[in-house]
């Protein structure tokens, strides 16, 4: 009968005072540890708007070959997947996907022919949607 009531305390659980503790120590980590992963989700995202800026400047590039000047500014990113008309020589479309990428905060990129900081400015606003900013807020374009 000894031995029965043994096994029955250890199979209880944990206390109420364990539990807090324990939840203390995680709400604490989280502290420490949140503010770092979501720094770094952030910068993935600009990262990301800077891969796909490149990669639509390449495409822009290839397009320039073919045609022999770059989309106006009415004709703009579509013209790297759909033929403009008038525009002899398109070999596209210039991008594996059937339309133009948004960026990774959804809104599409902007466009700019003859751009202000090179030849052609393609840039996002990024998170904020903006111009200007710090961070997850600050312009993300084929000039930096």
């Amino acid at each position: 009968m000894k031995h029965h009531r043994n096994q029955s305390r250890r199979q209880r659980g944990f206390t109420l005072m364990e539990l807090l503790v324990v939840l203390a120590i995680l709400g604490l980590l989280m502290s420490l540890v949140g503010p770092r992963v979501l720094n770094q989700l952030g910068g993935a995202k600009t990262k990301t708007a800077g891969i796909q800026v490149k990669d639509l400047e390449q495409s822009l590039e290839m397009y320039k070959l073919d045609v022999g000047r770059f989309p106006s500014n009415s004709e703009g990113l579509d013209a790297l997947v759909r033929k403009p008309s008038g525009a002899a020589g398109w070999n596209g479309p210039y991008l594996k996907s059937k339309d133009v990428p948004l960026d990774p905060w959804n809104r599409e990129y902007h466009y700019k022919y003859p751009g202000e900081r090179s030849e052609v400015d393609i840039f996002s606003y990024g998170q904020n949607g903006v111009p200007g900013g710090e961070g997850e807020d600050t312009d993300v374009g084929n000039w930096r």
